[in-house]
């Protein structure tokens, strides 16, 4: 499986997960755009060195790299980083969304700045290096977007209400990419993982952290971006080697008469919240420290 004639962009790839993506696809054949702000965990400050490590990385190893410093929290941005491909290699076939920023604050806490930019830099900057590519890959006939969600997400952690509402509004994204893209050749996934990074370096233990590596992540993005993989519209839990589909899904539900009230439905309401989970031993999943947890039980990482 390799990436010949392909041209990836990264977004937030100067380290942890980008930079795993980055170097994996680099190395089958993909030509890549390195792009990263170089900022703080919070989304302060910038710079370049970052970016430019991993161009060099990528260079030293043989393949082919530029990089691009633009913020995706704008539209400008966005398009900035697509340019840098056009320019570049003079195409652009798969799309990371991958950057991302941590303002934590409990929800009675948040102000404006701490929900501004958390939703630029994950949302919107979704949207913006997607919006930017997608004339492209229909004008082609092909692409692949990978976005990047968060057992947050999906499933809510305490004091991250910013970032969870942000990370679940790109699987909606991802969704209606996968629909409107599937005649164009075009496939969109979402992937929800769970590595060691700048962003989880200080709420995770040493033991766990050695295991949850980038790298256990990036087979599956590479997997997604490649030509062998048609799935689409799809969200995969990942990290340290685990990697399972998550669904939403919907029970048979129950049914009322025309006129009927608040009693009725709580009269019936064990109906209504009654879900079949029999294929395949699925099951809920209730928190980000839960999905984890699963990671852990499949792995057999004892903390002993």
């Amino acid at each position: 499986m390799d990436y010949e004639g392909r041209v990836a962009v990264i977004t937030g790839a100067g380290g942890g997960l980008g930079r795993s993506h980055a170097l994996l696809l680099a190395s089958r054949g993909a030509k890549v755009v390195v792009n990263d702000l170089g900022g703080s965990r919070d989304g302060s400050g910038g710079g370049s060195e970052m970016a430019d490590q991993v161009v060099q990385e990528i260079i030293d190893a043989g393949g082919e790299a530029v990089a691009n410093y633009d913020s995706v929290a704008t539209w400008d941005g966005g398009a900035a980083v697509v340019q840098s491909a056009l320019d570049a290699f003079g195409r652009i076939d798969i799309v990371v969304n991958n950057a991302g920023i941590l303002r934590d604050v409990s929800f009675a806490k948040m102000e404006e700045p701490q929900l501004d930019l958390v939703l630029k830099v994950h949302l919107y900057g979704g949207f913006h290096v997607t919006k930017a590519a997608w004339p492209h890959l229909r004008e082609q006939g092909y692409g692949r977007v990978i976005n990047t969600t968060s057992g947050s997400g999906l499933y809510g952690n305490f004091g991250q209400s910013n970032y969870s509402a942000a990370k679940l509004g790109l699987v909606g994204l991802t969704r209606t990419l996968a629909l409107e893209g599937q005649k164009y050749g075009i496939t969109a996934n979402v992937i929800a993982p769970v590595a060691a990074s700048r962003m989880t370096e200080d709420i995770m233990p040493p033991q766990l952290l050695e295991v949850l590596q980038p790298e256990n992540v990036s087979p599956l993005v590479g997997y997604l971006a490649s030509e062998a993989c048609t799935e689409t519209g799809r969200i995969f839990s990942v990290g340290g080697g685990y990697i399972a589909r998550v669904a939403i899904v919907e029970g048979p539900g129950a049914t009322f008469e025309d006129g009927f009230g608040p009693d009725d439905v709580a009269a019936k309401f064990d109906e209504v919240t009654k879900l079949e989970l029999g294929e395949g031993n699925a099951e809920f999943t209730h928190g980000v420290m839960e999905q984890t947890g699963k990671i852990v039980t499949a792995l057999g990482i004892s903390f002993d």
